[in-house]
């Protein structure tokens, strides 16, 4: 079955102020979308929601990647195939980077949007994990002004998000400093390549000797948002890395993660991926 394309209304506007005018105009009216990759899957399935919908991909103000001074900001609109070409963010988000040459396959890679991928808010998202690790920062706009939000407290509960409906998201801000951080990035899937996560893991670690000084872990498809793992990251920050230590933090994950049964993958398989995906970056950083 296929949407029946009358049922919607397509603009387009030419200018980000033209489109948060709209947004202003009428609230909750307009669905903005970016790349479309999703929403293109849902009509085609017949599942897209009859309405009023606002492409911003040719809003050119909402592209690019470029250094601040303290931090790498990411346009929302930029592409993966934009993330993966940053030279910047492959030396000091090499997470980051990862999960964009992991998501889908070249046509979704070259249409789909960092920004669309959060605002699209499912916690199997394969970025999300990886920005929880850099500190990301979210900048909305709208006819009201602007406003900053961490992403850690973006998302609220399942698809609901920390977002008004006369808001966009113009920029992803990114913390610099960690490029000589031990990184990792792992996505389980059914399978290798074009799957949705059963389990999404995100992990970077800063050890001066064998001593954990910081330590950034999070984890997508274990819980109804993207999380940080706060309990697994206090339980070895500041202690010497070894093998007590990592299961003390693999014990402490379960406390943080709350993976339920679908049709993907069950609860106790999730748990146990997290812990091994986990276990193996540790032991790896350890040098065991």
């Amino acid at each position: 079955m296929r949407s029946f394309l009358p049922a919607f209304d397509l603009v387009a506007p030419s200018s980000i102020d033209d489109a948060l005018a709209m947004l202003s105009r009428e609230p909750g009216q307009w669905h903005a979308f970016a790349g479309g990759t999703d929403l293109m899957v849902l009509l085609e399935a017949g599942k897209l929601p009859p309405g009023r919908y606002m492409s911003l991909w040719h809003l050119r103000e909402l592209r690019g990647v470029w250094i601040e001074d303290d931090a790498i900001a990411i346009g929302a609109m930029a592409t993966y195939s934009d993330i993966m070409a940053a030279p910047v963010l492959r030396v000091e988000c090499p997470s980051l980077c990862r999960a964009a040459s992991e998501t889908g396959g070249v046509a979704t890679q070259n249409r789909g949007t960092l920004g669309g991928n959060i605002a699209n808010a499912s916690p199997a998202a394969d970025s999300p994990p990886a920005l929880l690790l850099y500190d990301a920062e979210l900048e909305l706009i709208s006819v009201r002004g602007v406003r900053r939000v961490p992403y850690d407290r973006f998302h609220l509960g399942y698809k609901h998000m920390d977002l008004a409906p006369d808001e966009l998201i113009r920029t992803i801000r990114v913390a610099r400093g960690r490029g000589n951080w031990i990184h990792g990035w792992r996505k389980v899937g059914t399978r290798r390549a074009q799957a949705i996560s059963k389990v999404c893991f995100a992990a970077a670690l800063d050890v001066s000797g064998d001593v954990v000084r910081d330590v950034r872990i999070a984890l997508g498809s274990v819980a109804p948002t993207v999380v940080r793992a706060s309990r697994a990251e206090a339980s070895i920050r500041g202690r010497r890395l070894n093998a007590e230590t990592i299961a003390a933090c693999c014990d402490a994950l379960a406390r943080d993660i709350t993976p339920i049964d679908d049709l993907r993958s069950t609860s106790a398989y999730r748990m146990r991926v997290a812990r091994n995906l986990l276990e193996h970056f540790l032991a790896t950083a350890h040098g065991g």
